[in-house]
C-alpha cells in the first residue's frame, strides 16, 4: 500500500448543532488536526465567543456556510412563501398547489383589516374565488377524464392522481396570494441570518412577524422527533443558531431603499406616460433586451423594480437622461447604505441575456425557482390583466372563470382605495406579473430546455419556448442549439 492510499480518509459525520459543526469545520481548515480532534476541541470551547469574534467582529461570513438547518413554516400566506424563497442560495419546497386540494384551506387576513369594514370586502373576494375554485373542479375533471381515458397499462390510482393534478393546474389560477401554505427549507446559517434580517426589514407586517418567529425558533431547542422515534431523544437538543439569531436585527438600508426609490421614481418619471399602460404598446410575454450601457442598465433596473412598466419603455426614457439624472437615481439607491450592507440585487448587472417576462403568477412561481439567474420582480398587481387556462376554453368552462376574474379585479381595485395591503393578498394566481430575468447562456439553455418539456405546465412551457426563439432570432448559432419542445406538443398518458 503506497503512502497516498494509507493516508487517504473519507469521513461522514453525524449531524451536529449547526453553529458547532461550522465552528469545527472552520477550525479544521485552520489547523493541522484531524476532524475528530477539531470536534473534540469545539465540544470543550464556547462557540458563541467564536461567532462573536470571527463572524461579527472580523466579518468572516463564509464560515457560516458550513452549518445548515432545516426550518419549516406552516400556515403562512402564499405571498409570504414567495418572499421567503427570495434568497439566491436557497433550497426548499412549498406545498404544491398542483397535487393538493386548497378548497378546504383558510386564508391570511392582515391585522390592519381585522375589525374594519374593509375586512368584509376582503373576505368576500376570497370567498368568491374559493367558490369558483370548487365549482370548476368537478366538471373540469370529468372533461379531462373523457378526453383522455385511462390506458389499460396505467394503474387506477396513478391515473386519478394525474387527472387531479391536471385539474388543479387549472383551478389554482383562482387561488389568492392570501391562501395559506407550508414551506420547508434547508439553508446555511449564513443564508438564515440574511433571511431573518431581510424579513425583519420588510414593509409587510406578516413578514416581520415571521422574521420574529424564525429568530425565536433558532434560539430554542429544535424539534427532534426523528431522534425520539429512533430511540435517540437526547440527540440534537441544543438551539440551532442562537448566536446568529441573537445578532439578527432590522436593517435600515433594506427597510427604506425601495420606498425611497418608489418616491423618487414617481417624480423622476412624471410626464413620461410610463404610469399609463396605454402608453406601453403591445405587451409581449417575452422580450429579449439588446445589450446596452451598464449605467443605463442599472438605472433602468432600479426604476423597473418600483414600476409596472416594461423594461424597454423605461430604458428608452433613461437613455435620454443626462449623466446627472442617472447618477441621482443611483444616489437614491445607495444614500442610506451602511459600511457592511450589501448592494441590493438590482445592482447585479452585466449578464449577457436580459429577458423581460410577463406571465401569470402561478406559472411564474415555478420560474422563480431558478437561482442561477438574477430576478427583479415588480410588485403583484391586476393592471396587466389575467391569463385564461386553455383547458377551460376547451371544456367550455372559461366563461365562468372570466366572470369571476373580472368581478374580482373590479373588487380589488375598489379594495385598493382603502387597503393596498389587502388588495395585494387578494390577487389570484391567474393575474400576470412582470419580472426581469438576467442570465448567462448556460442558464438560458437550461431554462428553455427544462421548462419547455411536455411534463411541464403550459404557461411556463410557452415562456421557455419563446425564450429559445427570441435568443435564436438574435444569436442563431446559439439559439438553434437549444433543444426546446414546442408547447403545441402535448403530453399524453401513454407517453
Amino acid at each position: 500500500m503506497n503512502q497516498d492510499q494509507s493516508s487517504r480518509r473519507v469521513i461522514a459525520l453525524a449531524p451536529m448543532p449547526p453553529e458547532k459543526s461550522a465552528y469545527a469545520l472552520a477550525r479544521y481548515s485552520r489547523s493541522p488536526d484531524s476532524i475528530e480532534s477539531s470536534i473534540k476541541w469545539v465540544h470543550g470551547h464556547s462557540s458563541e465567543k467564536f461567532w462573536d469574534q470571527f463572524y461579527f467582529d472580523y466579518g468572516h461570513a463564509s464560515i457560516a456556510d458550513l452549518g445548515h438547518v432545516i426550518i419549516c413554516f406552516e400556515g403562512i400566506s402564499e405571498l409570504a412563501a414567495i418572499r421567503l424563497e427570495d434568497e439566491p442560495l436557497w433550497d426548499g419546497q412549498a406545498k404544491s398547489s398542483r397535487y393538493q386540494n386548497f378548497a378546504s384551506g383558510s386564508w391570511y387576513i392582515p391585522d390592519s383589516l381585522r375589525g374594519s369594514e374593509t375586512e368584509g370586502t376582503y373576505e368576500g373576494i376570497l370567498r368568491s374565488l374559493s367558490e369558483v375554485y370548487k365549482l370548476l373542479h368537478q366538471p373540469l375533471t370529468q372533461f379531462l377524464t373523457e378526453r383522455e381515458p385511462r390506458p389499460e397499462s396505467m394503474k387506477p390510482a396513478d391515473y386519478q392522481r394525474t387527472i387531479a393534478a391536471r385539474a388543479f393546474d387549472v383551478t389554482r389560477y383562482l387561488l389568492p396570494l392570501a391562501a395559506r401554505t407550508n414551506v420547508g427549507q434547508v439553508v446555511s446559517i449564513r443564508t438564515l441570518e440574511k433571511q431573518i434580517t431581510r424579513l425583519l426589514s420588510s414593509q409587510m407586517p406578516e413578514l416581520r412577524l415571521i422574521g420574529d418567529d424564525l429568530k425565536e425558533a433558532c434560539q430554542r431547542q429544535p424539534v427532534n422527533l426523528w431522534g425520539e422515534l429512533s430511540g435517540q431523544g437526547a440527540g440534537l437538543s441544543e438551539p440551532l443558531a442562537p448566536t446568529l439569531a441573537r445578532h439578527a436585527r432590522p436593517n435600515d438600508y433594506q427597510a427604506t431603499v425601495y420606498t425611497d426609490l418608489a418616491r423618487y421614481a414617481k417624480e423622476a418619471l412624471k410626464g413620461t406616460g410610463l404610469d399609463q399602460p396605454a402608453n406601453w404598446g403591445e405587451q409581449e410575454p417575452v422580450d429579449l433586451i439588446e445589450p446596452h450601457d451598464p449605467m443605463d442598465e442599472i438605472v433602468t433596473t432600479l426604476l423597473y423594480r418600483v414600476s409596472h412598466a416594461p423594461y424597454r419603455s423605461i430604458l428608452a426614457v433613461v437613455r435620454n437622461w443626462s449623466q446627472k439624472q442617472k447618477q441621482d437615481t443611483i444616489d437614491v439607491a445607495m444614500s442610506k447604505r451602511g459600511p457592511y450592507d450589501e448592494l441590493i440585487k438590482e445592482f447585479r448587472s452585466g449578464y449577457a441575456f436580459t429577458f423581460d417576462i410577463l406571465m401569470d403568477i402561478g406559472g411564474w412561481r415555478d420560474m422563480h425557482r431558478h437561482r442561477r439567474c438574477q430576478q427583479i420582480q415588480q410588485n403583484f398587481t391586476t393592471i396587466h390583466g389575467y391569463d385564461v387556462p386553455p383547458p377551460l376554453v376547451q371544456a367550455g368552462l372559461d366563461q365562468e372563470y372570466r366572470q369571476a376574474m373580472n368581478a374580482v379585479r373590479s373588487d380589488i381595485e375598489q379594495l385598493k382605495k382603502t387597503s393596498a395591503e389587502g388588495s395585494l393578498y387578494a390577487t389570484p394566481f391567474g393575474f400576470k406579473v412582470r419580472c426581469l430575468f438576467k442570465m448567462d447562456y448556460a442558464e438560458a439553455e437550461y431554462i428553455a430546455k427544462l421548462r419547455s418539456g411536455v411534463k411541464g405546465h403550459w404557461s411556463y412551457r410557452t415562456i421557455a419556448w419563446l425564450m429559445k426563439h427570441k435568443l435564436a432570432a438574435r444569436y442563431p448559432a446559439l439559439g438553434d442549439r437549444i433543444q426546446a419542445t414546442s408547447p403545441d406538443i402535448e403530453d399524453t398518458l401513454t407517453r
